[in-house]
C-alpha cells in the first residue's frame, strides 16, 4: 500500500513536466506536417485515427463507457472546443505562416483568461500571489510578441503572417480556455477512454465539415507527414490529452492552466533546433519572466 502511494505521488509530481514537454511537441508536429496537407484535412485524419485506435477498447473495458447521453453531450462540447476549435485554430494559424513558437506564446495567455472566470464559475479562489504570477506571465508573453512586430512599410502587422493567422490563434486561445473551465465543471469525472472517443468524434465534425467545403482534401503521404501524424495521434492526442484530463481532475483549473505558460519556452527551443526559429534577447527575457510567473501560480509556499 505504501509503495503504491509513493508511486502515485511520484507520478503526480512528474506529470506536469511531462505534460509540458509533450504539449510543446504538438506545435512542432503541426509545422512538420502542414506542408503535406491543409489544416482541416490534417486534423480530421488525426482525429479519425485516434477514434479507430481507441473505440475498440470500449468493447473490453465497459467501465470506460460514458454513463448516458447527457454525459456524452458534455464531453462532446469539451472535445469540440479543446480539439476542434483550439487545434483547428493553431493549425490554421501555423498553416498561414505564423511561427510555431509564436503560436504557442499567444495561446499561453490562457491562464489569465481562466483565472478571470474560475471565481464566479467554479468557486475557486485565486490568491494574490497567483494574480501576480498570472500578470508576470502575461508580461513575459508580451515581451516576446513585441519582438515579432514587423517594421513599418512591410504591409503586415507581423513578420511573415497576416491578421487572419492572428484571428485563428485567438480563436484557439478562447477555445482551450472555455474547454478547460467546462471540463472542470461538467465533465471532469468522465472516463478517459470513452470521453476521448466522443471528444475526437465531435472535433472531427468541427474541423471536417469546413475542410470538405473549403479545402482540396489532398494529402502528400511523405515520410515526414506519416511521422507527424503518428506522433500527434499517439503522443499528443492519446498521451498528452489524457494526462491533461488527469491534471484538471487532480488540481484547480487555474493552476492546471498555468502550465501552458511553460509550453512556449520548450516549443521555442525545439523549434530552434529543428527549424532554426531564432529568438532575440528580448524574447529570452520574456520567457524568463513567464517561467517566474508560472512558479508563483503553481508552487505552493511552505508554511514554517
Amino acid at each position: 500500500m505504501a509503495a503504491a502511494s509513493s508511486l502515485k505521488s511520484l507520478l503526480a509530481a512528474l506529470a506536469p513536466a511531462v505534460f509540458v514537454v509533450l504539449w510543446a511537441t504538438g506545435f512542432i508536429g503541426a509545422k512538420l506536417g502542414l506542408p503535406y496537407a491543409e489544416p482541416g484535412t490534417f486534423l480530421t485524419l488525426r482525429f479519425l485515427v485516434v477514434v479507430l485506435l481507441m473505440a475498440p477498447l470500449l468493447l473490453v473495458l465497459p467501465d470506460q463507457r460514458l454513463a448516458g447521453w447527457r454525459s456524452a453531450g458534455h464531453v462532446a462540447v469539451v472535445g469540440a472546443l479543446m480539439h476542434g476549435v483550439y487545434l483547428g485554430g493553431v493549425f490554421a494559424a501555423i498553416g498561414r505562416g505564423m511561427p510555431a513558437g509564436l503560436a504557442s506564446l499567444i495561446v499561453a495567455l490562457q491562464p489569465l483568461l481562466t483565472a478571470a472566470v474560475v471565481g464566479p464559475l467554479l468557486g475557486e479562489r485565486v490568491r494574490p500571489r497567483q494574480v501576480l504570477g498570472l500578470l508576470l506571465g502575461l508580461l513575459g508573453v508580451g515581451l516576446v510578441l513585441s519582438g515579432k512586430l514587423a517594421p513599418g512599410g512591410e504591409g503586415h502587422l507581423f513578420r511573415g503572417f497576416g491578421l487572419d493567422a492572428l484571428a485563428f490563434i485567438v480563436a484557439a486561445l478562447l477555445g482551450i480556455t472555455t474547454a478547460t473551465v467546462y471540463q472542470k465543471r461538467f465533465a471532469q469525472h468522465a472516463p478517459l477512454i470513452g470521453g476521448a472517443v466522443v471528444q475526437y468524434l465531435a472535433a472531427a465534425l468541427v474541423v471536417g465539415l469546413p475542410a470538405l467545403l473549403f479545402e482540396s482534401n489532398r494529402v502528400v503521404w511523405s515520410g515526414e507527414f506519416v511521422f507527424a501524424i503518428g506522433w500527434l495521434v499517439l503522443v499528443l492526442s492519446i498521451g498528452a490529452v489524457s494526462l491533461l484530463m488527469l491534471l484538471i481532475r487532480w488540481g484547480e483549473a487555474a493552476k492546471t492552466a498555468s502550465l501552458f505558460y511553460l509550453v512556449p519556452p520548450v516549443t521555442a527551443v525545439i523549434a530552434f533546433l529543428l527549424f532554426d526559429e531564432r529568438l532575440g534577447p528580448l524574447a529570452l527575457a520574456g520567457m524568463a519572466v513567464t517561467v517566474l510567473g508560472v512558479a508563483l501560480v503553481v508552487i505552493r509556499p511552505h508554511r514554517l
